[in-house]
C-alpha cells in the first residue's frame, strides 16, 4: 500500500463516527440451544415434521426470565411471563409476517413499551428438558400451551410432508403468502444443543451469521461512508460484505463486534459464501459490557 493510500484510508477512519456496540443489561449464561442445519435433497423427509419458520427472535423461557440466545435478559412487561411454567420453554418471539423490525424494536428495550408487546407473540416449538424424541415432545408442548391459555402464547403447528417436490410447493406458498420459509424437524430427534440435521431450515435464500471485524472505505458515490464490511463466520473465514446497505447504513454503520446476518447463493470452492449481501444487525447476539465480542457464543 503507497504512501498516499495509507494516508487516505487514515483520514476515512478518523473521520467517520463509528458506533459501538449496542448492548444488552446484566447478561447471563447463553442458553444451551438446538441448532439447524440446512435443508438438502435428499433427507428422507418421511422422518421429519414440517412447521413455519417465523421471521421473529430466539426467545427461551428458562423457566424463570426470558432470554436471547445469547443469554441477554428480555424486558418483558410483568403480565407477559405471568403464570408461566417452571420449566423451559423454546419459541420465537414473533410480530407476524413481514415485521420482523417491529419484533426486534419492542423487544430490544429495556423499559417494555405495553402497546407494542400487545402485538408481540410468543411461539413456542419445543421443550428443551424434556427427555423424549421431539415427536413425544409436540403434544407436551401443545398441551403445555393450552394449559397456559394465553392468546399471547401460541404452539407451533407441526405436520408431514410427503416428497420434496410436496416441500418446495408448500415453500413457494409460505413465501407468496410473507412468509420467511420452514423448519423441518426430525421426529426422532433428543433435544440436544448442537448444530446437525436433527432440526433443518428450508429457505428460497441462504443465509448466515458473521462478526464485523473491519470496513473498507467507499470509492465514487461512497466516498466519506463505508464502502464494506470485513467479517468473519463462525469456524474463522473472513471476507467482505459489500452490498445490501441502505445509504443510512453505510453512514452509521454496524459496530465492531457485533453480528450481522448476511444472504448468498452456495459457496465458492474456497468455502465462502457466494453473491453476500447484508441483510440485518443481529442486535440479540450483540458484544455485552461484561463480555468481550471475542467470547460470544457461536450462532
Amino acid at each position: 500500500m503507497n504512501a498516499r493510500r495509507r494516508l487516505l484510508l487514515a483520514g476515512f477512519f478518523v473521520a467517520l463516527p463509528w458506533p459501538t456496540a449496542s448492548t444488552w443489561a446484566n447478561p447471563v449464561q447463553p442458553p444451551a440451544l438446538m441448532l439447524s442445519g440446512v435443508y438438502r435433497p435428499g433427507i428422507p423427509l418421511e422422518a421429519y415434521w414440517l412447521s413455519e419458520k417465523y421471521d421473529g427472535l430466539r426467545g427461551y423461557w428458562n423457566g424463570q426470565r426470558l432470554l436471547t440466545r445469547g443469554g441477554q435478559p428480555i424486558q418483558a412487561p410483568n403480565w407477559f411471563t405471568a403464570g408461566w411454567p417452571s420449566v423451559p420453554m423454546d419459541g420465537e418471539l414473533w410480530a407476524g409476517r413481514g415485521r420482523f423490525e417491529q419484533a426486534l424494536s419492542t423487544v430490544r428495550q429495556q423499559t417494555p413499551d405495553d402497546d407494542a408487546w400487545r402485538a408481540i407473540r410468543f411461539m413456542v416449538f419445543d421443550l428443551p428438558a424434556h427427555t423424549g424424541p421431539f415427536t413425544q415432545r409436540i403434544p407436551a408442548y401443545q398441551q403445555l400451551v393450552k394449559t397456559l391459555a394465553q392468546p399471547w402464547v401460541q404452539a407451533v403447528p407441526q405436520e408431514k410432508v410427503n416428497s420434496h417436490a410436496d416441500l418446495m410447493a408448500r415453500l413457494d406458498n409460505m413465501v407468496n403468502s410473507g412468509g420467511e420459509g420452514l423448519m423441518l424437524h426430525h421426529g426422532d430427534a433428543l433435544y440436544r444443543a448442537v448444530r446437525s440435521d436433527d432440526l433443518l431450515k428450508v429457505k428460497t435464500h441462504e443465509d448466515a451469521e458473521a462478526r464485523v471485524t473491519g470496513y473498507v472505505p467507499g470509492q465514487g458515490k461512497y466516498t466519506g461512508l463505508m464502502g464494506a464490511l470485513l467479517v468473519q463466520t463462525t469456524d474463522g473465514r473472513r471476507f467482505r460484505l459489500g452490498s445490501g446497505f441502505t445509504d443510512a447504513q453505510r453512514k452509521q454503520p454496524p459496530a465492531l463486534g457485533t453480528w450481522v446476518t448476511y444472504r448468498f447463493r452456495g459457496l465458492h470452492a474456497s468455502g465462502l459464501p457466494r453473491f453476500a449481501s447484508f441483510l440485518r444487525v443481529r442486535d440479540d447476539m450483540n458484544p455485552t459490557p461484561s463480555e468481550p465480542a471475542s467470547n460470544q457464543r457461536q450462532p
